[in-house]
Parts: C-alpha cells; structure tokens; sequence
C-alpha cells in the first residue's frame, strides 16, 4: 500500500516536496510476518544511504518514529522501519507485527530475526547505500548484534538507550560491542547516567572506541529526538546525531 504524505520539516525549510511512504511486509527466518514502512524522498536514489529504524520496547515504529521521519528525509535518507514482534501501544501506535503473533510470548533476543528480514528486505528492494542500524531501548542492544554478525552490510550503528542487564540476558550489547568494527554512536538522556549500569556500559564504549553522547535533556530511547516528548529543544541532540550520520554514511 501507497501513501504519499506532506513532509513537515522540508515545508519548513521552503520546500513543498512529497515523500513516498509503502507499507509493506516480510518474512523472518523463523515464519514470523513482519510490517514496515519504507519511506523515500524526491529525487533520492535507491543508492542513497539508508537507515532501518527499530523501536523500543513496548512500542511501534510509526508511534516511535513518525515525528523523526521527515527530518531525516529531509537529509536526503532512505528508511526503512518496522513493528517488531515485542512491543506494544506506548505511543498510541498499533504494532502489526505484534497483533499478527497472537498470544506468542517472545523475549528480546527472540526479536534478533526480526532485524535480519529488515536489512534483507531493504537489499532484496534494491536499496544498496551505506547502511545504519538505528535502535532504541532494547533494539540499541540487538543492533550491535545485528552490526557484528553482518559486518559487511553495516556501515554504522546509531544506539539511543541500549538495554543491558538480565531483560537482555544472551543479547547484551557488551558482550559483542568489542567485535563492532562500525562507528558507533551510543546516546543517553543524562537521568539514565544515575541507572547503576549505565556508567560502566558508557566506559565501556568509550575505551572500545566508540562514540558516546549524553543528551541533557533527554528522554528514553529514540524520543529524545522529539522536542515534543522532551518538553525542551533537542537541536544540540538532532546536531551530534546528524553530524554522525553525514560523516559515516557517505
């Protein structure tokens, strides 16, 4: 299914573009039917870079990352994001995925499979620029997952609030972030810098070389990008973020 939609953020910036967005489906691995969107912009080839938005726990990805979408789209990114089978409403968004599973109880780690048919849906789409993995909360941890056993498809890894700790148990992102020969770029709000792991978890990053980022303000997950949720301006967030991106996708 087609929609087109008014992008917001290029009508602020003088433009009166329209971007594409398909709702589509895929298949895991392991027979689970996963929906998505992909979004484009005008004038974007399939060879531009590409970022495959995951969301955090309890969540969906138009609830999670609808406000972000056409900021990114603006800066010339395809997406490509998907409802993960563990999630939920916590956006006041519907998470397909989920519904389709029925009364299936699945952890975390369970949702690795899930990222795979992303990424494999994208190339199978005929989308082959360089590539970011976007997670937030619990999809931060499994990107690095995701980064390490397809090193030859990830370009960079952008991680909001990667989950740690027993909910993640067989999946932690420190058990592989050592592997991760990507950038990296980890994010936290500052109120999560008083969580007992987090600390560590950020040394850790950081005497492994990779990039670390401490939003203030700033909210869970992916949503510290949205002005909204954190009832303050994200600029100097949206910035390091950004200037990642630019700097890693090329």
């Amino acid at each position: 299914m087609r929609t087109t939609v008014l992008l917001a953020a290029l009508l602020a910036a003088g433009q009166t573009a329209l971007a594409d967005t398909e709702s589509v489906t895929m298949q895991t691995t392991d027979g689970i039917t996963v929906h998505g969107e992909i979004y484009t912009a005008p004038g974007v080839t399939k060879s531009a870079p590409l970022i495959l938005l995951f969301h955090q726990g309890g969540g969906d990805s138009r609830g999670e990352y609808a406000p972000l979408v056409p900021r990114l789209l603006a800066e010339g990114y395809n997406l490509v994001a998907i409802d993960q089978r563990r999630g939920g409403d916590r956006f006041d968004g519907d998470n397909r995925t989920l519904a389709g599973v029925g009364a299936a109880e699945y952890s975390y780690c369970d949702v690795m499979p899930d990222l795979e048919a992303a990424l494999d849906y994208a190339r199978e789409r005929g989308f082959d620029g360089p590539t970011a993995a976007w997670g937030s909360s619990y999809s931060a941890a499994l990107v690095f997952r995701l980064a390490s056993a397809r090193d030859d498809e990830i370009d960079a890894i952008v991680a909001f609030s990667p989950a740690s700790g027993e909910p993640m148990a067989g999946c932690m992102p420190e058990d592989v972030s050592a592997d991760v020969r990507q950038p990296v770029l980890a994010l936290r709000p500052t109120r999560e810098m008083q969580v007992p792991y987090v600390p560590g978890q950020m040394a850790l990053f950081e005497e492994q070389g990779h990039r670390t980022y401490v939003a203030d303000p700033g909210v869970h997950g992916s949503s510290m990008l949205n002005e909204a949720r954190v009832g303050a301006s994200v600029d100097a967030t949206w910035a390091v973020v950004l200037g990642f991106l630019r700097e890693n996708l090329r």
